[in-house]
């Protein structure tokens, strides 16, 4: 299973994007507030289309609450800051991948807590950032090819065809 973290996005935009990564592979979508948004914000669901039903949302008030609900086991933690890349990680158990907001990244303390659960993804230098909803997507199709593509549809056909 992969779960998709989202500390106190900021853009709509990015999170129905990821929605629908969500919806079309399986994972579960986390978003813990303060969010830039609302999650029934016309953007928000213009931009995950009509997946919302297939996404599993849960919402937290704050990080003390996701962590007391979830606990930490199979976190990893995306950051542009991290000492190694996504491909040196074993995602293949059941996976949480926490992204922070669009702005500033995930927690000073977060990262210092769990430095040894930081990947990144590698860029050129000079280039500071991929977009949210992109490195989302990466990383959740990392875990589930390494999880073998648990649930999905292996020759790409739609249903009734």
């Amino acid at each position: 299973m992969v779960d998709i973290v989202l500390v106190e996005p900021e853009i709509p935009h990015n999170t129905g994007a990821i929605a629908r990564t969500c919806a079309c592979t399986g994972a579960r979508l986390h978003l813990i507030k303060p969010l830039g948004f609302e999650i029934s914000d016309k953007w928000v669901k213009r931009c995950g289309l009509d997946y919302w039903h297939l996404v599993d949302l849960h919402v937290y008030d704050n990080l003390e609450e996701y962590f007391a609900s979830r606990g930490d086991k199979g976190l990893w933690l995306l950051t542009t800051k991290a000492p190694r890349d996504y491909t040196r990680a074993d995602l293949s158990g059941d996976v949480s991948l926490m992204f922070g907001k669009e702005t500033a990244g995930l927690p000073l303390w977060l990262r210092e807590k769990y430095r040894d659960r930081c990947l990144r993804i590698p860029m050129v230098s000079g280039a500071r950032s991929l977009n949210l909803s992109n490195s989302a997507a990466i990383l959740a199709y990392e875990a589930l090819r390494q999880q073998g593509f648990p649930g999905l549809n292996p020759t790409g056909e739609m249903a009734g065809e």
